[in-house]
């Protein structure tokens, strides 16, 4: 006979299956049908005979609070009632302060008389006093009244305060977002922040402005405390110098107008870091030209990367926009210091506003005299040019130009105050002069590039216009894609001029410069990759490289002519290369050359002549083209012998101290009367027409 099962409440089922993850009302609790389920009468001892759930009941596991937590506890919701629990409390804990102690101080003092009502009275005036309520006595009604006049004298106060302190408060915060507008004239504007804002502050800081206040205006996308002491902390000790950050997206016509652009005296559009935000810069002059107008005479220096957007900047800067082509501008600049070791110190020191920099000077005497006349009347500057009246510049004229009246000079000088003219022209000793000795026939050269980037191919075109022909460039580089290409696309524009070869390798590798015959070579290029986010910084792969040229520049004894690009000037002091060499800093370069023509827009065509392949430009030549050596003489003889074959003598580098000075030698603009013992393998800087041969 079968036994019958017991017949199965839902709620019995779920309590004697027990509840957990994965378990739901629709899941069977077996495959056996409930029939067939032997039946249990025997009930768990803590489940109710009806199969309802477990109830809990406080045991011996409930913990007991102590009093300190629960008084805690009960501090603490009183306070979250609002203002008057906290004014309440506040209240309470003075009067538990102040009663007792006017009661010691009635008590105590003698003129109070001894009577117990005298001394109650005593005690309220010392807490009314103290609590501010009056504490006036008498009557009771005259007490109330004093206590209420109290007591609205006191809200009135601390009403009044507390809109102060918020007002303040409120103030401060609009200040610390940088959303306040200046009310400036006369100042600079520094748009967007990049790797260049140190250099433009510091150098707009150095710039000599005769004693005058000055106002720096910075306007980028960051919080105004973090600008603040990241400027701070670059630049140091401003002097007279102000500087005024305000946060917002410089190409926003309404942020643009928190800096006064209208009223500025000069504005300078940092490009970015990365070249393909170029179109930033784009953006940010069609702003400028919408919030200062199109009228408006203030001057506006930028600079992009790419130069696909160079044409598109200059559009929407106009005609008083000058923009700079940073990836050009470099390439120049390492072309030249790859045929002259030591050019990049000549070109620092014109950039620096700490040394000495172009200027001009419109100088009552000047107008009547040559410009020959004009040079030797400087006795502690030089003279280099001629800005004309039409704003045209004649650099390393005719020795017999004639200075007009609307003409000013160019001049090489520490400041300003030094640029006049004096009456009589310097003495030089004739003795001393020498000419140069005939020109060689220029032969060949052999560059080695080591690394690639997107500036390469640029490079190679300079080092085209630059070189004698029969030269030839050897590239060392990964044979990515990008750069297959690109050495490609540069064999065919410079091949007819330059010998463009590929040897695939890394330079990072020491197996990779170890297989080169660097004796083989006239000079050495060593570029970083391009920045990508995510990636690590160029200059460390160029560190790198460096350091396997100097092991073998120690192992074999010869001192290599390196030129290094970087992108962070602090990378330039750790850099394994030899005393005085050469290092392009791009950024830095570039921040230099904005900063100098935001003072004096001349400069555009200046340097713009001074880096290209023809025209006047930068040469170190020996010192026996100009003065006889092993003899003493001054540099107003070295001056008048260089003026003589058509160039400006500006400085000269000294062999025994290249390698052990600060300045590696280096000495731009000396006075005229400077008097030294030149060695033969002194250098002369020298401004000259044409093409410098390989020294």
């Amino acid at each position: 006979m079968r036994k019958e099962g017991k017949k199965v409440v839902p709620g019995q089922r779920d309590a004697a299956r027990g509840s957990g993850p994965g378990r739901t009302d629709d899941t069977p609790a077996d495959d056996t049908p409930a029939d067939d389920t032997p039946a249990d009468d025997t009930p768990a001892d803590d489940t109710p005979a009806d199969g309802a759930r477990p109830v809990y009941r406080p045991g011996s596991a409930h913990r007991t609070h102590s009093a300190e937590e629960r008084f805690r506890y009960w501090f603490d919701t009183t306070l979250t009632r609002g203002i008057a629990a906290l004014c309440g409390w506040l209240a309470l804990v003075c009067l538990a302060l102040v009663v007792p102690v006017s009661t010691v101080l009635a008590w105590t003092d003698q003129r109070t008389p001894a009577s117990l009502g005298s001394r109650i009275a005593a005690v309220w005036r010392n807490t009314g006093q103290t609590m501010r309520l009056g504490g006036e006595v008498g009557p009771p009604l005259r007490v109330a009244l004093s206590v209420l006049l109290a007591l609205i004298a006191l809200f009135y106060v601390s009403t009044l305060v507390s809109l102060i302190t918020t007002g303040l408060t409120d103030r401060l915060i609009a200040l610390n977002r940088g959303h306040a507008r200046i009310l400036e004239s006369g100042h600079t504007v520094v748009l967007g922040w990049s790797e260049q804002i140190p250099t433009v502050v510091s150098e707009l800081v150095a710039a000599r402005t005769d004693g005058r206040r000055r106002v720096i205006a910075v306007l980028a996308d960051r919080d105004k405390p973090a600008m603040e002491e990241d400027l701070r902390t670059a630049v140091g000790t401003t002097g007279r110098t102000r500087i005024v950050c305000r946060t917002g997206r410089p190409t926003d016509p309404a942020a643009l107008a928190r800096v006064s652009p209208a009223t500025a005296d000069s504005v300078l559009v940092l490009p970015r870091d990365d070249p393909h935000d170029d179109t930033g810069v784009v953006k940010t002059l069609l702003s400028l030209s919408a919030a200062a107008g199109e009228a408006d005479p203030v001057r506006v220096v930028a600079a992009v990367r790419d130069d696909r957007y160079l044409t598109a900047a200059r559009l929407a800067g106009g005609a008083r926009a000058t923009v700079l082509d940073m990836d050009d501008i470099t390439a120049r600049l390492l072309a030249d210091c790859a045929r002259q070791p030591g050019l990049s110190l000549v070109h620092q020191e014109l950039l620096d506003f700490a040394g000495h920099e172009f200027h001009t000077v419109a100088d009552p005497g000047a107008p009547g005299r040559t410009f020959d006349e004009a040079a030797r009347a400087c006795p502690v500057s030089t003279a280099v040019g001629i800005v004309h009246g039409d704003g045209t510049v004649a650099l390393n004229p005719p020795r017999a130009t004639p200075i007009l009246a609307d003409d000013t000079l160019l001049l090489i000088a520490e400041d300003e105050r030094s640029t006049r003219l004096s009456v009589t022209p310097t003495s030089y000793d004739p003795t001393a002069l020498t000419h140069a000795p005939p020109e060689a026939p220029l032969r060949p050269e052999r560059v080695l590039l080591l690394g690639w980037n997107r500036r390469a191919p640029r490079i190679a075109a300079q080092l085209a216009g630059r070189t004698p022909p029969g030269s030839s460039l050897d590239v060392v580089a990964e044979p990515r894609t990008a750069t297959l290409t690109g050495i490609r696309a540069v064999t065919e524009a410079v091949g007819a001029h330059l010998a463009v070869f590929h040897r695939p390798g890394d330079p990072t590798l020491r197996a990779t410069t170890d297989a080169l015959d660097l004796d083989r070579y006239d000079t050495v290029i060593v570029l970083g990759p391009d920045h990508r986010p995510g990636r690590p910084a160029p200059d460390d792969r160029t560190l790198v490289t460096l350091l396997h040229l100097r092991a073998r520049e120690n192992e074999g004894g010869r001192r290599l002519p390196v030129v290094a690009e970087m992108t962070d000037d602090r990378n330039r002091l750790i850099a394994p290369q030899a005393p005085g060499a050469d290092f392009i800093v791009s950024g830095r370069l570039i921040g230099l050359l904005m900063t100098q023509i935001s003072q004096n827009p001349h400069l555009t065509a200046v340097f713009e002549e001074l880096l290209a392949p023809d025209g006047n430009s930068l040469h170190l030549r020996p010192a026996a083209h100009y003065v006889r050596t092993g003899r003493a003489a001054s540099f107003a003889s070295v001056a008048a012998s260089a003026a003589r074959q058509g160039a400006c003598a500006i400085g000269y580098r000294s062999h025994s101290r290249a390698t052990t000075a600060p300045d590696h030698g280096l000495r731009v603009n000396p006075p005229k009367a400077h008097i030294r013992h030149w060695h033969p393998e002194d250098q002369v800087v020298v401004i000259a027409r044409g093409t410098p041969p390989r020294p």
